[in-house]
């Protein structure tokens, strides 16, 4: 290839962005070249930024929702130089229990492009093989939203969410909207909670989700019930990753019911055991998405089933995300997702 060095941003510090030069990556056995055209940035950059991600450690390359073209590859595969691809950032190890038992995503040394291992935002990304999909005739900017949208379908998945079911999504953000659409397609009866009006008068306007309810309004758990004739939801999912949202979403949950933690935050989780034992409830956490759910995803957005680009707010070029980063914290700025196009 003609370019010896590429563009970097490195968070190298809370609150810190840094353009840099790093030399090409050089190819591996069993890995591809992908040079980036799309990120998506995801609520993890964002915490990164803020200094309150977990499993964060600094200085990091960010960038996990990624879509690109292989440059150059190696080992036996079905890809050649060109195709359209998005990536699998979560890199496992195969050797695991959970690896074993067919949960890759929960790896016991996993390592996610972007947290734990330096991610996509440069020109070009070394990865494994085995972690490429194939674009399918999917725009980049679609591409770059498959990974969001499995976290979403994921945790769906983990609710088991079966036709009719009254599910209670907490957090209107982008996990949120991508766990909102795969319920939907599950059958499920969705109601959102969030305190952003916007946000959640987008959820209204373009999923059509048929409830909404202010978190921040008199008795949201009142509007609740009486959504569900009297019966609270049986599926709870959070995606804020909020611990006072969090705790307060045992309150909503029927009796029976399971409770889906797709947001994460750093701390202990503290519940009254009386009123969580009665419900016989169940909690579930749900990390990451496996191969299935990306396929999901996939053939979603083939059939038309989803349109993610309706999530898409803000564009910046790389040059410009250093500058616009700290801005998308703000929920004045009405950020949904932004995505950031490279040349």
């Amino acid at each position: 290839m003609r370019t010896k060095s590429m563009n970097t941003l490195c968070c190298t510090a809370p609150g810190q962005l840094t353009y840099g030069v790093e030399a090409m990556p050089d190819r591996r056995p069993n890995e591809a070249i992908v040079r980036i055209r799309r990120i998506g940035i995801c609520g993890t950059d964002l915490h990164a930024y803020e200094g309150t991600q977990p499993y964060f450690s600094y200085p990091r390359i960010l960038g996990h929702e990624l879509a690109g073209e292989v440059v150059a590859i190696d080992g036996p595969t079905t890809f050649t130089p060109g195709d359209a691809v998005t990536i699998m950032p979560y890199f496992h190890c195969g050797h695991c229990i959970a690896c074993r038992s067919g949960k890759p995503n929960c790896c016991q040394q996993m390592q996610v492009c972007g947290v734990h291992v330096d991610g996509g935002m440069r020109e070009y990304l070394s990865v494994p093989v085995s972690s490429l999909l194939p674009g399918n005739g999917l725009s980049f900017d679609e591409l770059a939203l498959v990974e969001p949208l499995a976290i979403g379908a994921h945790g769906v998945r983990r609710a088991g969410v079966q036709s009719s079911e009254h599910v209670l999504v907490v957090g209107a953000g982008p996990i949120g909207l991508g766990v909102m659409e795969f319920a939907r397609i599950a059958g499920g009866i969705v109601t959102t909670l969030d305190v952003n009006t916007s946000r959640l008068a987008f959820c209204q306007q373009q999923l059509q989700v048929p409830h909404v309810v202010d978190a921040r309004s008199e008795n949201p758990i009142e509007q609740i019930r009486a959504i569900t004739n009297g019966d609270m939801p049986t599926v709870v999912i959070d995606a804020t990753g909020s611990l006072k949202a969090i705790e307060q979403g045992f309150s909503y949950l029927a009796h029976g019911g399971r409770y889906v933690l797709v947001g994460l935050q750093k701390g202990e989780i503290c519940v009254s055991h009386p009123e969580f034992h009665k419900r016989e409830a169940t909690l579930m956490s749900s990390r990451n998405a496996t191969r299935a759910d990306f396929d999901h995803v996939m053939t979603a957005l083939a059939t038309g089933q989803i349109n993610p680009l309706t999530y898409i707010t803000h564009r910046v070029s790389f040059e410009q995300v250093a500058d616009a980063f700290e801005s998308w914290l703000d929920p004045a700025t009405g950020v949904i997702k932004a995505m950031v196009s490279v040349p």
